[in-house]
């Protein structure tokens, strides 16, 4: 299922993409809030720890499963916990771009709407990640959890001191999974082979991959789940125009001519 078997939007009544260098510019402005705004929740130390002790709690309140459980799998061998920690690492930003992009040249009438998805998911995300810092499992000692990319590799993340490129302390909501969840469920509606449910397998690793190598919690997820229902739910799908029907040609001769020796 991809481009070749999915075939593009054509014909009369196919939307028109938006303006090429606009898009460009609007994606990348969106990546770049996404960066800018992450840098500006740093320095809040004591309190993304206050907070993770929160959310620590409340999580087994709520009888939430152990994030310990699903990274004891991921332990089991060096290799899987290295492939773990390389798709953290590497398939987050390419995995969302490539869809945007496939959407842009293949289904424009569903690009738009993802987009903004996208954008209103991120900005709602750093809200959260100014008013409401977090600690990730990995650097909460009552967790018990290990720092699965420091001690096995590779890691995005340098000691949270001097880690100038990130803030470490955004982990409510996951926009790894908030992200992962937008491209499958766009994919989704988007496609119409009937694999298409599989890309749901995305998120469903995503989900696994940052719990089980200790960079969020489960609310962490259940929090980014809300967001982007509240997203789809508010920014519905554009109505475009239902193409005119082109005139009925006319009947055939037999049927708006009376029959020869009709009415004799």
């Amino acid at each position: 299922m991809n481009a070749r078997t999915e075939p593009a939007e054509a014909g009369p009544g196919a939307p028109a993409r938006p303006p090429l260098v606009r898009e460009l510019l609007l994606v990348a402005g969106l990546f770049l809030v996404y960066k800018l705004g992450r840098q500006l929740a740093t320095g809040h130390t004591a309190e993304a720890f206050r907070n993770a002790h929160r959310v620590w709690d409340w999580e087994r309140a709520l009888r939430l499963p152990d994030e310990g459980s699903v990274q004891s799998l991921l332990l089991h061998g060096d290799t899987l916990i290295h492939t773990a920690n390389t798709y953290y690492a590497v398939v987050h930003f390419p995995a969302t771009a490539a869809f945007l992009v496939w959407l842009y040249l293949r289904r424009p009438a569903h690009y738009v709407r993802a987009r903004r998805v996208l954008a209103a998911l991120t900005g709602a995300a750093l809200v959260l990640h100014l008013v409401f810092p977090l600690a990730p499992p990995r650097m909460l000692g009552a967790a018990g959890l290990v720092d699965t990319a420091r001690v096995f590799g590779p890691s995005v993340y340098g000691p949270p001191r001097t880690d100038e490129l990130s803030n470490q302390f955004a982990a409510m909501p996951s926009l790894h999974f908030g992200w992962a969840l937008t491209v499958a469920v766009g994919l989704v509606v988007a496609t119409r082979s009937r694999w298409r449910w599989l890309w749901l397998l995305h998120p469903l690793l995503t989900l696994l991959v940052i719990v089980g190598t200790a960079n969020h919690y489960w609310l962490d997820v259940i929090v980014a789940t809300a967001l982007l229902g509240v997203a789809l739910a508010v920014l519905r799908p554009p109505r475009h125009a239902v193409p005119r029907r082109r005139p009925e040609l006319r009947r055939g001769t037999a049927e708006r001519r009376e029959p020869v020796g009709a009415g004799r």
